[in-house]
């Protein structure tokens, strides 16, 4: 009985666990962008960003022997690229987006010159909880072996909607990402918020990266990524900049591209890999329906580069 329950609920349980594992990187990486957007800037560099936190967590974790201190250097990199961003983008006439784009190249460049050197070597990876102990069925508990970051990011989406609505700092954020104008008047130097949290975006990024090279896949190569630091752009507007929406909106992304793997796992051999492309199908989709000449979005920052 068990094992005929087991095929009925075979896909279900394959995209919940797919779910998990994929969006644990959304998560942060949409949440680091929440942050820097909701200052009024906005962040395409996050895919290199991504990378070079995948590959600097790799090496330190290959060479410490601690995955631990690897997410720690991959936060720090994170920030210095998020501080290397917000420094340049301080300066007048200097556009965002295309900033990003560049900064976004130089991450990728930097992990695929730096990284060569630990493609073969085996990093220990990152702790999981297992919460499936209550059943005997393997299936169950591999769905239900679960990333500490993934409860990290819930609790942090969870802190961040209540930071913006409840603390000076989040006030602070939201009225320089509102008006530079407002800013100033209060005393706030605009720049300066803008900077810290660009570093506090890149940092939260290069986590996201970091899982992707500790735990799932749990290896360093080039093409590890696929495009989620873009996509997680696309996330946070989806969500329009509410952290619980981020988290929400990465599930969803998370279980679209767990599709293929899922039908795969139950023995589907002609055309599961063609739901390997929900995650960017659905990016476009998001992309064209919160696209309006004629009207804001809502919920998006006064300030923000992607407004104007």
């Amino acid at each position: 009985m068990e094992e005929t329950g087991i095929g009925i609920w075979g896909v279900p349980l394959a995209i919940f666990a797919g779910a998990i594992r994929v969006s644990t990187p959304f998560i942060f990486v949409s949440l680091g962008e929440t942050i820097t957007e909701r200052s009024g800037r906005i962040n395409l560099g996050l895919e290199g960003t991504l990378v070079f936190g995948a590959m600097t967590a790799y090496a330190v974790a290959v060479m410490t022997g601690s995955p631990t201190l690897g997410v720690l250097a991959a936060m720090m990199a994170g920030a210095v690229f998020g501080l290397i961003h917000g420094w340049i983008c301080k300066f007048p006439k200097v556009n965002d987006i295309a900033i990003g784009i560049a900064m976004m190249q130089f991450g990728l460049g930097m992990a695929f010159f730096l990284g060569k050197s630990f493609i073969q070597p085996v990093a220990p990876k990152l702790p999981s909880i297992p919460l499936g102990g209550w059943s005997s069925t393997p299936q169950i508990q591999a769905a239900l072996n679960i990333n500490v970051l993934f409860f990290i990011g819930a609790a942090l989406a969870l802190f961040l909607f209540w930071a913006f609505k409840n603390t000076r700092i989040g006030l602070i954020l939201r009225v320089v990402g509102d008006s530079t104008d407002a800013a100033r008047a209060m005393g706030v130097h605009p720049d300066r918020v803008r900077l810290l949290a660009t570093a506090a975006g890149g940092s939260l990024a290069a986590i996201g990266g970091a899982y992707l090279s500790l735990y799932y896949p749990g290896s360093w190569n080039e093409g590890i990524s696929s495009g989620q630091g873009l996509m997680a752009v696309a996330l946070v507007i989806f969500a329009r900049w509410n952290p619980i929406g981020c988290f929400l909106a990465a599930l969803l992304f998370g279980g679209a591209g767990a599709l293929g793997p899922a039908l795969q796992s139950v023995g589907v051999t002609q055309g599961y890999y063609l739901f390997y492309a929900a995650p960017y199908v659905l990016t476009l989709v998001i992309l064209i329906a919160t696209s309006s000449p004629t009207r804001s979005l809502a919920g998006a920052p006064g300030a923000l580069s992607l407004t104007k």
